[in-house]
């Protein structure tokens, strides 16, 4: 296995020596994030307008999701079923951008804004400024400019900034509520600000975009040169963070500085070996932790993170995250866990019967509100006769008389006086997931923890 060994000549020195395989695999994982968020950038603003494709429109505009998916669609894996999205790429290159956000009225949402390395640094909302119509200017980094009256500044670590609104729907009945509050979402150059502005249509794309490959399909594809190559690019244009220094200067052993070009032809031998060998071993070790819920908490079967959304150095966790749940939200806004096992350490099937139980004073505890969605293997939902993918807190829910609630997880109906609790599961093998938005202090502080799903 090729070594780098450093040398202290002085007396009483050290020697100090690093894998070169490891660090190219530590140099992918950091790298990871940025590669996937400029290739899902690519593709979700390679159109001409924001309504042609679901979630996807051009640079400085708004794409609404204005219904759930249909049962058998596969567009989002483990779309939620309890707000629609809003969605919006955000160019702070050539001038800031005047980024609007509605009244709520009442109503939950949040517009967390991620930075190019999956940093979320601002999220406008309910919980950060009460729900309350808003105007943000936009800038990227080392912007200076007058800020006009009436604006709060945002100043984005990237040129480049993913907005993933998300707006509470209460059911198919409440979405013409919930799309009168997309439409008040809105994004204006500054230099239009205080006019009559109207988004460009028919904007011209890129043919060699691939636009149907999903980006993670993409990305893990790319040979070591490729994705090296591309990161060094990326670097180049979006600043890493202040806290990066030491992966950095870690990674000039392979040629890797940011604002320079990767050149693979100038590597040894060793150095083009653990390149090429670093997609493999990385993924292969990311995989491994989700299989196995090695990352977050895992209690009772469940697992979940509450160390989403800003990640600090840990790129390991980070890239997990970009590969299996990119755009993951703020512990403060929302936490996942995600149930793997049942009470007695056994995968989920659907040929069994399946009961999970809260006790009266053991709620998910949640300022805004939680649910249990039902996911295949695949993260997909999974069609039923009641069309029911999830349930929530605010459905009509029959509560036992002590005031618990027992939510019945199977394949076939569990009869007609519990299928207000009935979330259909598939034949085969399944996931459900909690959700809750704005966890109260209580539960992240660990005082929920969700009880295992037993067989009935």
């Amino acid at each position: 296995m090729p070594l780098i060994w450093c040398k202290l000549h002085a007396e009483g020195g050290f020697v100090a020596q690093f894998d070169l395989k490891q660090l190219a695999v530590d140099a992918y994982l950091f790298a990871y994030p940025l590669v996937m968020m400029d290739y899902t950038k690519r593709q979700m603003t390679n159109v001409p307008d924001a309504h042609t494709t679901l979630l996807r429109a051009p640079l400085n505009q708004f794409a609404h999701a204005r219904d759930y998916p249909v049962a058998d669609s596969k567009d989002v894996v483990r779309f939620n079923f309890d707000t629609l999205y809003s969605f919006a790429w955000l160019d702070v290159r050539a001038e800031p951008v005047v980024l609007s956000v509605p009244d709520g009225r009442g109503r939950y949402y949040l517009t967390p804004m991620l930075d190019m390395w999956t940093d979320i640094f601002a999220v406008p909302g309910t919980r950060t400024t009460q729900g309350e119509a808003r105007d943000f200017l936009v800038t990227g980094p080392g912007w200076s400019g007058e800020v006009p009256d009436g604006l709060d500044v945002i100043a984005a670590p990237t040129p480049f900034v993913w907005v993933m609104g998300r707006t509470q729907a209460n059911g198919v009945a409440d979405f013409d509520n919930v799309h009168r509050v997309q439409d008040e979402y809105g994004i204006v150059p500054l230099s239009a600000w205080g006019s009559d502005y109207t988004p460009p249509t028919e904007v011209t794309t890129d043919p060699s975009v691939d636009d149907v490959t999903p980006p993670l399909e993409q990305v893990n594809a790319l040979s070591g040169v490729d994705f090296f190559t591309l990161a060094a690019e990326l670097l180049s244009a979006n600043p890493p963070h202040p806290n990066d220094y030491p992966i950095l200067h870690r990674m000039r052993a392979l040629g890797i500085r940011p604002g320079q070009p990767f050149v693979a032809a100038s590597l040894g031998s060793e150095e083009a070996a653990a390149i090429d060998a670093a997609p493999r071993a990385a993924l292969a070790d990311l995989a491994r932790m989700m299989a196995t819920a090695s990352a977050g908490i895992v209690r009772n079967g469940w697992n979940w993170a509450q160390e989403f959304g800003t990640y600090g150095t840990s790129y390991r966790l980070r890239a997990l995250v970009a590969m299996a749940g990119l755009g993951a939200n703020l512990p403060e806004d929302a936490i996942y866990p995600n149930a793997f096992v049942d009470a007695d350490g056994e995968a989920f099937d659907g040929s069994h019967n399946y009961v999970l139980h809260f006790e009266a004073d053991g709620m998910p505890g949640a300022h805004a509100f939680w649910s249990l969605t039902m996911y295949d293997a695949d993260g997909f939902q999974v069609p039923n006769p009641l069309d029911r993918f999830v349930l929530r807190d605010r459905d009509p829910l029959t509560v036992n008389p002590d005031g618990s609630l027992d939510i019945y997880i199977q394949h076939m109906s569990p009869g007609a006086d519990k299928e207000s609790n009935w979330l259909p599961a598939p034949q085969g093998a399944f996931s459900p997931m909690l959700r809750l938005y704005s966890p109260t202090a209580a539960t992240l502080a660990g005082g929920f923890v969700p009880p295992a799903i037993r067989k009935r």
